[in-house]
């Protein structure tokens, strides 16, 4: 009896061993696999900067391939002459220019819509930087659980933008000077318009560039939204990288080749030439009077609107004096590292 209990203790001591060494294999297999992903993954994302004899750290060379930009671009604000500069740097830069075409010219979508363009934009795994553009409002990535592009956009002053529009849905462009415009044939000017009270030239029109920067919100699109405004300039300030206007694209140009080299290297100098820094010109517009003038002044929505311009000036000018030089190159680098200890 006492022998046949010592060999179930023997063969429960055995089979306790066998079952520990089997757990612990499984382990150590697992936990190499883990380490093999985390060196997968940072060879492919999280490639460490080499060090610079000042202290400075060095960009890593892989980064900028996984660089995503989204320029959610303001009607008539100059876009076609900026996204012409990106659609003939891309080859030599290489890097892809997508254009997002929204039905029927709406600046939002659907919440449906929302998510999938999220989901599709952050997880649109190529080799290549990519640049979108499209008039869509400004869209929170990480409401959706998905990491955010780096947003750029251009503004214009406010009253120029809609009179340009209400002239170029008259009489064209020489983009495309033979395509026939939604108004073509009426020659109203903007001054009689105004002073008929159209509904086309009602001050609540200027409402465009505030719920761009807003974004998808319902009060974002509601003229004269105090709420809209302040969330207007909270994104501006929080969710871009840059927001030049138009008045300076050539300043913005430059900003941008001296901070995203990758994409815009040559940028500067190919807008200079004067093929690309007027692709899309009104054939005709006709300034408006100064009391036409006085009437939009006195809305809220030319108050508030003319206000965001203001402040994306200021900042714009900011940004311009820390990145450029006199000569519009950009500026040494500003910033080292030291007292690295230990070494």
């Amino acid at each position: 009896m006492a022998m046949r209990t010592c060999n179930i203790s023997a063969r429960s001591v055995f089979l306790f061993n066998i079952i520990t060494v089997l757990v612990l294999v499984t382990y150590l297999v697992d936990l190499e696999r883990k380490i093999a992903s985390t060196k997968d993954g940072s060879q492919h994302d999280l490639s460490l900067p080499s060090m610079k004899d000042n202290g400075a750290l060095l960009p890593s060379s892989l980064s900028s391939k996984n660089l995503t930009l989204f320029y959610n671009r303001v009607p008539k604000t100059g876009s076609t002459s900026f996204v012409g500069l990106a659609y003939d740097l891309c080859s030599k830069n290489k890097f892809k220019v997508l254009h997002v075409n929204v039905s029927k010219n709406a600046h939002t979508m659907s919440l449906p819509d929302q998510l999938r363009f999220a989901r599709n934009l952050s997880h649109w795994d190529l080799k290549q930087p990519l640049f979108y553009h499209g008039h869509v409002a400004f869209l929170d990535f990480t409401k959706f659980g998905s990491f955010p592009p780096l947003f750029i956009n251009l503004i214009r002053q406010p009253l120029d933008r809609m009179v340009s529009y209400y002239y170029f849905l008259r009489y064209g462009d020489d983009f495309r000077p033979h395509l026939i415009r939604r108004k073509q044939g009426n020659k109203m000017s903007f001054d009689d318009c105004v002073k008929d009270g159209q509904a086309e030239c009602d001050p609540n029109n200027l409402w465009l560039q505030v719920p761009f920067f807003c974004g998808h919100h319902a009060d974002c699109w509601t003229p004269g939204s105090i709420w809209a405004f302040e969330q207007a300039k909270s994104n501006l300030v929080k969710n871009y990288l840059l927001v030049g206007v138009t008045e300076q694209m050539e300043e913005f140009v430059a900003v941008l080749e001296a901070t995203l080299p990758n994409l815009f290297k040559g940028a500067l100098k190919l807008y200079r030439r004067g093929s690309k820094s007027h692709l899309r010109k009104t054939n005709m517009k006709i300034p408006p009077k100064s009391e036409t003038i006085a009437r939009f002044k006195n809305s809220t929505v030319w108050q508030l609107e003319n206000e965001f311009y203001e402040f994306a000036l200021r900042q714009f000018e900011y940004v311009k004096s820390r990145t450029l030089k006199p000569d519009m190159s950009g500026k040494e680098q500003q910033f080292f590292y030291e007292k690295i200890r230990p070494k």
